[in-house]
């Protein structure tokens, strides 16, 4: 693979909000009128079952689109724990962010999953800007807005962080503690990647790399049209032979299967300036709340969670949780992971936002 491919986070310019089938590569999903793009979305909203609302609100003068999720049952006068759900790099409420948010209300939990300020469907210019500050800032934001949430009760709040989402969620915990339990599957150390390369192979040229995301933002700022980065133009014949699992795996599940027009998958090649100079683990020992990192097997990114987990010392109750035979991507939607990691994240927020 060339080295400039390395760099890139392999997520395609997408067209459609319907799922598609490519081979056996995923389900086929059939149109959902909420817009959802996952197995079992909720297509409408019916009594006695989990219901979603698309609600809107926001951060820092920004308007931010959300589905808030609530259990069956649901009292606006009771009083109930709640989840924030934020989704990977280049994705978007609608995909694995939903389900597992899905999921967890179909545990009793009130649940929000929104789409990233300058991404999706939320609001924010220039778009596709993608800048840590940004992210942690979505997530602090939606626990601004899910605690005063009817029926949620703002002593019981956790959060669960989906790759990208999950070392943003992971950085959020650092200094939130409205946080009382903390949960990533498939963490993404957004700054180690793109300063180091995915899994550590573009040391030798980031100053060059800098320069370049210095000049495209001097470009933006002298009027010209803005850089994008993150985008893969490869054929399904293509991705199929290439060994990073995230990679080809992320072509399938992006560009095929589940593919939504809220996720292009690019980003500002300026945001590299913000995101080259961050870690996600830079101050991992201020985590002290309950943390669950969960990883595939075979995920060529379990080095991130692994490190991650042992950079966060100051927390006792702490658990690395490694799927069996689970790559990267395949923990989003895969059944057989998907319901383990489902038991595993129920029972967590269950025992760790219990009332005490």
């Amino acid at each position: 693979m060339k080295k400039t491919s390395l760099l890139l986070f392999l997520f395609l310019s997408l067209m459609t909000a319907q799922a598609q089938t490519y081979g056996d590569e995923g389900p086929t999903l059939t149109p959902n009128t909420m817009g959802l793009v996952y197995e079992d979305a909720i297509n409408e909203n019916l009594p006695g079952k989990v219901n979603i609302q698309r609600v809107n609100y926001q951060i820092d003068g920004i308007e931010v689109v959300a589905n808030v999720y609530t259990p069956a049952g649901y009292d606006a006068q009771g009083s109930y724990a709640a989840i924030i759900v934020a989704h990977p790099n280049g994705g978007s409420k609608d995909q694995v962010a939903g389900l597992y948010a899905q999921k967890l209300a179909e545990a009793g939990f009130i649940t929000i999953a929104f789409d990233a300020r300058y991404q999706g469907e939320s609001g924010g210019m220039p778009r596709r800007t993608d800048k840590p500050a940004n992210r942690i800032g979505d997530i602090m934001g939606a626990i601004d807005y899910i605690q005063q949430y009817p029926g949620v009760d703002p002593d019981r709040i956790g959060a669960f962080g989906i790759c990208g989402g999950g070392g943003y969620t992971f950085a959020a915990a650092q200094t939130d503690k409205r946080i009382k339990a903390v949960g990533t599957l498939s963490l993404f150390n957004t700054g180690d990647v793109r300063r180091n390369g995915y899994m550590r192979t573009q040391t030798s040229d980031i100053m060059e790399r800098q320069k370049e995301a210095s000049l495209a933002r001097q470009k933006e700022a002298a009027g010209g049209e803005p850089e994008l980065a993150g985008f893969m133009n490869w054929t399904p014949e293509e991705a199929r032979k290439i060994k990073v699992d995230l990679y080809r795996d992320g072509y399938f599940y992006y560009g095929v299967t589940h593919k939504t027009p809220n996720a292009p998958g690019t980003y500002l090649k300026s945001s590299l300036m913000d995101m080259m100079a961050w870690d996600a683990t830079d101050h991992a020992d201020l985590i002290d709340q309950p943390l669950l990192i969960i990883a595939g097997e075979i995920a060529d990114s379990r080095y991130m969670s692994e490190e991650a987990f042992a950079k966060a010392n100051r927390t006792a109750d702490k658990e690395l949780f490694i799927v069996p035979g689970a790559t990267h991507i395949r923990t989003y939607f895969v059944k057989e992971y998907v319901e383990q990691i489902t038991e595993k994240i129920q029972k967590f927020y269950t025992d760790k936002l219990d009332k005490q």
